[in-house]
């Protein structure tokens, strides 16, 4: 049995990315990479050790937004408050920070560009390159075609995330996106809840499957794109999806995988999914349409997490709007 506890030896296998915007959680655990979300920020913004940089978000969107439009204010300070917890986050880590367009962009490409845009040159005034930032967007067909815009025109780099099926997985890679988040956890919440089965082994897991099979997939056809599991419920579905490009795990989890012994093995090998006997898929955008709507899980945890999302965002700038209107 190794030495070192289970974090260490999965840092020997994948990239251990944080999933938090607790930026004191991530000087514990010393991740490569950082996510961030909606969600994230929002409960992070509430903790008193954020407070400064509410505060400079709020400073800035008074001097930078319109002063006739509380909403281009608000604006101005949500986006500065994102792009001003990366920037704490990418003082802490080596890698990449990842933050997320507004998800009621989540079906206007055009919208989601500019957002994307106006993020990199944000973080281009705090003397942040392009290089270390990823922009996510949810894996709607019209996120999906933004990230191919951004990636291609722009050299922005973005991980699509709330991806749930296979075709988002195809559409992706096609769209030659840097990096997917397919989220493990939300899939088996769903098995859990829609059917009669309660339990499942990691290896059995529905989310761990998800993500073989695109793992999988992805380095038969030897696509460029990273797959990053994410949203896990313990650290047996962690354990099982060893090998993967990066895995994002919460503060919760990756204490608990410090403190486990039990040994991590390599579960996904890319030279093994070469080898595999997989046939290729084309997917264009009725083609996708059609297979997201038969797969009912994906449809039900692709839209509600758009809604939570969306949900948490206006709860940020309502708060947000209480400090402006002090």
């Amino acid at each position: 049995m190794s030495k070192s506890n289970s974090l260490e030896q999965l840092k020997a296998l994948t990239t251990v990315v944080a999933d938090t915007g607790d930026i004191n959680a991530m000087k514990v655990y010393n991740p490569t990479d950082a996510t961030t979300n909606p969600s994230l920020i929002l409960a992070a913004a509430k903790l008193p050790e954020y407070e400064n940089l509410v505060q400079e978000a709020v400073v800035y969107g008074i001097k930078n937004g319109d002063k006739k439009s509380l909403k281009n204010q608000v604006e101005t300070t949500m986006d500065k408050l994102l792009v001003l917890f990366g920037t704490s986050i990418l003082n802490i880590i080596p890698g990449r920070v990842s933050t997320e367009v507004d998800a009621r962009l989540s079906f206007d490409v055009t919208g989601s560009v500019e957002k994307a845009k106006k993020f990199i040159k944000l973080y281009e005034e705090h003397g942040i390159s392009k290089e270390r930032v990823l922009i996510k967007l949810a894996s709607t067909w019209e996120g999906i075609q933004a990230a191919r815009i951004l990636e291609k025109e722009y050299g922005i780099h973005c991980n699509l995330t709330l991806l749930f099926s296979f075709c988002q997985a195809v559409a992706c890679a096609e769209a030659n996106v840097t990096l997917i988040s397919p989220f493990v956890g939300r899939i088996l919440d769903w098995y859990v809840n829609n059917t009669e089965k309660k339990s499942y082994d990691s290896l059995d897991d529905p989310g761990v499957k998800s993500v073989t099979e695109i793992y999988n997939y992805y380095k038969k056809f030897g696509y460029k794109t990273a797959v990053m599991g994410a949203s896990f419920r313990n650290i047996g579905e962690i354990k099982a999806l060893a090998g993967c490009d990066l895995l994002t795990i919460s503060p919760k989890l990756l204490s608990e995988l410090e403190n486990d012994n039990e040994g991590v093995k390599r579960m996904l090998d890319p030279i093994k999914a070469s080898e595999l006997n997989l046939s290729k898929v084309e997917i264009d955008e009725p083609k996708f349409r059609w297979l997201l709507n038969e797969d009912q899980m994906a449809t039900d945890k692709l839209s509600e997490g758009i809604r939570k999302f969306a949900e948490d965002t206006i709860k940020l700038e309502q708060l947000i709007i209480s400090r402006l209107q002090k």
